[in-house]
């Protein structure tokens, strides 16, 4: 058992026994690790608080790391970054539900990457401060697949489709996993850019639910074990 101190972001909590939560973290100095946090849903004033679970939320915790595989616990927990708007816009709640989800399904890693936790970290933050967010989740999910390991190169001048299996583009425009026509121009418009030129980029609302069904594909294909989330409905009918 060794105590570690390190910020870590709520994946996922779910109720264990009457009073308890089993909790999911992106922690930045050992990667994903998971919590019981006893007693949590009877907490007496002054205890740790179950509000700090809530999806995404942005952690310091002092905890102690089993190393035989066993389940964590956390001695101590402040909130690291405070949310000014996430909690409180229904937008912003389904998005951060919809993304609590997909990495939850996508980051596997018991390892530090402090490359992939400032990517997380930045782009939760920007969510919060930023009111134009309808694309958002459509760029974070794909340039999450840089730290993945499967983005997509840029496009090439005589590309007429991209192989999602693959990962590449291609001369062909047609095949079981290639996407081409309208489907690859809406998906080109994402590559390339950050969440500051995300506001440059425009989709209808059919057009945003295609790119977000792209996407969903191309994780299905290059993650094993990958499932749809619960909570793309919510989505979808939120921007619908």
């Amino acid at each position: 058992m060794a105590i570690v101190s390190t910020k870590a972001i709520v994946l996922s909590s779910l109720k264990y026994s009457d009073s308890s939560l089993i909790v999911k973290c992106y922690t930045q100095e050992e990667g994903i690790k998971t919590y019981l946090i006893k007693g949590v849903l009877k907490a007496r004033k002054g205890g740790i608080k179950v509000a700090y679970f809530q999806p995404l939320t942005q952690l310091k915790i002092h905890a102690n790391h089993s190393r035989r595989g066993a389940l964590n616990s956390i001695k101590e927990v402040q909130i690291s970054y405070p949310y000014t708007s996430v909690y409180k816009d229904i937008i912003k709640q389904s998005v951060v539900m919809f993304l609590s989800e997909m990495l939850s399904y996508s980051i596997k890693e018991e390892e530090q990457n402090n490359s992939l936790y400032e990517y997380l970290e930045t782009g939760l933050i920007w969510l919060d401060v930023h009111d134009k967010i309808a694309n958002f989740h459509l760029l974070f999910l794909l340039n999450l697949t840089r730290f993945l390991g499967f983005y997509p190169d840029l496009p090439e001048e005589e590309a007429f489709g991209f192989d999602l299996l693959e990962g590449s583009y291609t001369e062909v425009s047609s095949g079981k996993n290639v996407i081409s026509g309208n489907n690859f121009y809406q998906f080109k418009k994402l590559l390339g850019i950050n969440f500051d030129g995300i506001e440059e980029v425009s989709f209808s609302k059919q057009e945003r639910q295609l790119v977000l069904k792209i996407i969903i594909r191309y994780y299905e294909l290059h993650l094993e074990g990958f499932k749809n989330p619960k909570s793309l409905k919510i989505l979808e009918t939120v921007f619908s």
